[in-house]
């Protein structure tokens, strides 16, 4: 068969075929979405989905229906997102954990392959907080008292591997100190335990404490951003703490099956930026500690890879792996 012969022959192949993917595309959506949630209820991936639901299912015309898949630091909710059939029924709500976990343990996918980029939903700080009845007022105290007798203070975290954990496995490594993981099934948990004084010290995203740190039961000592953030007004970012150019915002992205059609991606993608454009959506979001961003695709993709190769590197240069 010749070139041309076989062209001809695809062409005529796709043209049959186009006017039904078409339509199903035109009919997008047609069914409620499903919007899976890899953590458990109560955590801030939890928090964010749960602020953007009503305003999504309304835009888009159908309901958007969550479901949370925790366990295994997001990893297990990721897996079933990873192998559903790329027709823009489901999608996820993907927290840092997902640029960590490929690194941290062994996935049955990877990222960038399994799944299409729709738009980073917002970034905000983590902040290491201690339990208003332990004596540490400074991020310094901290470290003085992990050097005098390391690995006896504990700190809790989301899970093993969430940018909470690494974050806090360089601020040790820069610091020259050693203090204990505890690692959690989610922020909620671990929110819980903080907030009742069973472990000092709590890194995590400012979404699940903002309320506890303004009540004063847990105490802000620094941040992850590069500067001060209005999140927790008068509280340093550990940079400006003498930890050179630490920086560590922890985020949030609506990521889609790796396959699903051009033009329904960009339809979630400009509903996404409908829904963050709302003023109560935003200030929703910002009053839970989180800056909305609301970027396109390609820039929801380059973020997610430099984050996948900036603390990919740290976690082999500390060896952490899923039973650290």
């Amino acid at each position: 068969m010749t070139t041309d012969r076989r062209t001809l022959l695809a062409l005529t192949a796709s043209g049959l075929a186009m006017p039904g993917l078409l339509r199903a595309q035109e009919a997008w959506p047609d069914r409620p979405i499903r919007l899976i949630v890899p953590w458990p209820p109560g955590g801030s991936t939890d928090t964010v989905a749960r602020i953007l639901q009503p305003k999504l299912g309304e835009v888009l015309g159908k309901p958007v229906v969550i479901d949370n898949r925790g366990g295994a630091s997001g990893s297990i909710g990721a897996i079933e997102a990873a192998r559903v059939a790329p027709d823009g029924s489901t999608w996820m709500l993907a927290y840092d954990t997902q640029a960590t976990n490929e690194s941290v343990m062994k996935l049955p996918f990877r990222t960038t392959e399994a799944f299409t980029p729709v738009s980073l939903v917002a970034t905000g700080p983590l902040a290491l907080v201690a339990h208003a009845s332990t004596p540490f007022r400074t991020y310094a105290d901290v470290v003085e008292a992990a050097r005098k007798a390391p690995d006896t203070l504990n700190y809790a975290t989301s899970g093993v591997g969430g940018l909470a954990h690494v974050a806090t496995t360089l601020l040790q490594q820069v610091g020259h100190y050693r203090i204990t993981h505890v690692p959690y099934r989610g922020g909620g948990p671990a929110t819980q335990d903080a907030v009742a004084g069973h472990v000092p010290l709590f890194m995590s995203n400012v979404v699940v404490i903002s309320q506890h740190i303004k009540a004063g039961v847990l105490r802000p000592l620094g941040v992850t951003t590069r500067g001060e953030s209005r999140h927790v007004p008068g509280v340093r970012s550990f940079a400006e703490q003498g930890v050179g150019d630490f920086e560590a915002p922890t985020w949030w992205a609506l990521l889609g099956r790796a396959g699903t059609p051009a033009p329904i991606v960009a339809r979630m993608h400009d509903a996404v930026l409908k829904v963050l454009a709302d003023a109560d959506v935003r200030r929703k979001l910002e009053e839970q500690g989180a800056d909305v961003v609301g970027s396109s695709p390609a820039e929801c993709g380059r973020f997610l890879g430099q984050e996948i190769d900036k603390w990919g590197k740290v976690i082999r240069d500390n060896d952490i792996r899923a039973d650290s």
